[in-house]
């Protein structure tokens, strides 16, 4: 066949397709890719410095093709909102508190349980082994890929009018809790009225008076600056629901193996150092929050405990939540 100068366009033509398709056709993992995470608190919390540790590992191993960019303090909405956005790949990953799973992906309800962990010892033990394991790939079926649980702290209620040193002391208050049938299960075994809402929106409730109280750790108290107008704080201790950070499936189904082992592996990387800034940032909110004034109330925690049975009788059904829990209350 012979060239001309109408076959020669054609042809470079033919090859910058060809080009433009194998690019197109190129997995992911082939090209430089920026991984967006969502956070709900503010950029020097303990969850916001991990995933950004995360981050530095997967472009230093990856030579700068793997990227994370984190979205804190709700800047791309609520957990919910967050969860959603992971779901459908229009986020990457998400770092939430693993009761704002509960009613997506049933055995993250496992850890969310009252009074499940005896100490943040106990809860590491669990989580770093098979319980934990097992519980992040049944996530996979829900859309989203576990990589990795971050403390979150004992959890205790704080109130506005009045503090709970007894079960009886909670009776009629409102409360603020998480978007999950749980943790209104939790309040009402308390005989408080439980009453779930965004995070962002707790400060304003607690001034306004919409809710009595809420309860979380000491850093998401402190650095809510919740404590402004809630002042009674009342120890309960009544869970240590762990932060789990996702993987969108979606996306994740575009990443090479190896790609995929290299985001697992930085991800348990970055528990460490999270685990390190958390027992920092824990001691320092609790100073600070006992320097303004806040009165600290030890509390009558059998009763409490006591009272949590009806919640294990609702959630805790299945064969396999059931062996979860007795896994977990065995691990030393």
């Amino acid at each position: 066949m012979f060239s001309t100068r109408f076959s020669q366009p054609r042809t470079r033509l033919a090859t910058l397709m060809a080009a433009v398709a194998a690019a197109m056709a190129l997995p992911l993992a082939a090209q430089a890719v920026e991984f967006r995470s969502a956070d709900i608190h503010p950029d020097d919390y303990p969850t916001v410095q991990a995933v950004r540790q995360m981050g530095e590992l997967l472009k230093q191993r990856s030579n700068g093709k793997m990227t994370v960019k984190v979205f804190a303090q709700g800047a791309l909405g609520s957990e919910k909102d967050a969860i959603e956005q992971t779901k459908i790949g229009a986020l990457s990953m998400v770092r939430v508190n693993s009761a704002a799973m509960n009613n997506i992906c049933e055995a993250t309800i496992v850890p969310t349980m009252p009074f499940l962990f005896r100490s943040t010892e106990h809860m590491r033990h669990v989580l770093d082994g098979p319980v934990g394991d097992d519980i992040l790939k049944s996530c996979e079926k829900n859309g989203f890929i576990g990589l990795a649980w971050y403390d979150s702290g004992s959890r205790s209620m704080y109130t506005t009018k009045r503090p709970i040193k007894s079960l009886a002391d909670a009776k009629g208050m409102k409360i603020r809790v998480q978007q999950s049938d749980l943790w209104v299960s939790l309040l009402e075994a308390m005989h408080a009225n439980a009453t779930p809402m965004p995070w962002g929106e707790v400060y304003t409730a607690l001034k306004t008076g919409l809710v009595d109280g809420a309860e979380n750790n000491w850093p998401s108290y402190e650095s809510s600056r919740q404590f402004e107008v809630a002042k009674y704080y009342s120890l309960t201790e009544h869970s240590m629901a762990p932060e789990i950070l996702l993987f969108s499936k979606v996306a994740w189904d575009k990443l090479s193996k190896d790609d995929q082992a290299m985001v697992r592996q930085a991800a348990k990387d970055s528990v460490p150092f999270m685990r390190k800034l958390w027992d920092e940032r824990e001691l320092k909110s609790r100073k600070l929050v006992e320097a303004s004034g806040v009165q600290i109330i030890q509390v009558d925690k059998a009763s409490f405990q006591a009272a949590m049975k009806p919640v294990y009788d609702r959630f805790i059904t299945s064969a396999q939540m059931k062996d979860l829990v007795r896994r977990a209350q065995d691990t030393k």
